[in-house]
């Protein structure tokens, strides 16, 4: 099977070149891309989940550490904010900008977004298949996974698309 014939539009028609058009009154996509019905009834391995509330990224899970004078001399003003890891860490830490930091402090809407069937379904076989999502009460996309921007409704703060 090739890989066009895994994706479908929700509504079960082929994807097109325009699926990605914008629609100015709502914010949504002209169609999304999902997998096939054939490749959905594979099964799943996550849970079927229809909804997610906008959190906002997560933050620092570390103490933060100004930059010393070496850091901003290389890095000029990108970074505000270095977090170190514990060791054992895969990574020795993180730099932060200031725009991530005021995201994280400003979270998000709050609000509760429900989805189709063939896109609840999509996420429930291949978790890491989208890269964003959208917000039904912001009207925009915003970035999923491990540093996206909602969690599923009714889980212990489960990132969508993880």
């Amino acid at each position: 099977m090739n890989d066009k014939s895994r994706k479908t539009l929700a509504d079960g028609s082929p994807v097109t070149p325009d699926h990605r058009q914008v629609d100015p009154e709502t914010g949504q996509q002209k169609g999304y891309v999902v997998l096939s019905q054939e490749e959905r009834d594979k099964g799943f391995v996550r849970p079927v989940r229809h909804s997610y509330l906008h959190v906002g990224p997560p933050g620092p899970t570390y103490e933060l550490r100004d930059l010393t004078d070496r850091e901003r001399e290389r890095f000029g003003d990108e970074f505000v904010k270095y977090e170190l890891y514990p060791e054992g860490e895969s990574s020795i830490g993180r730099y932060w900008t200031r725009d991530q930091l005021d995201r994280v402090e400003e979270g998000g809407c709050g609000g509760v977004t429900t989805m189709s069937e063939s896109i609840a379904e999509t996420y429930a076989r291949e978790p890491g298949f989208y890269g964003g999502t959208f917000c039904a009460h912001c009207r925009e996309h915003f970035p999923v996974g491990k540093d996206g921007e909602f969690v599923w409704l009714g889980t212990a703060g489960a990132r969508v698309g993880t």
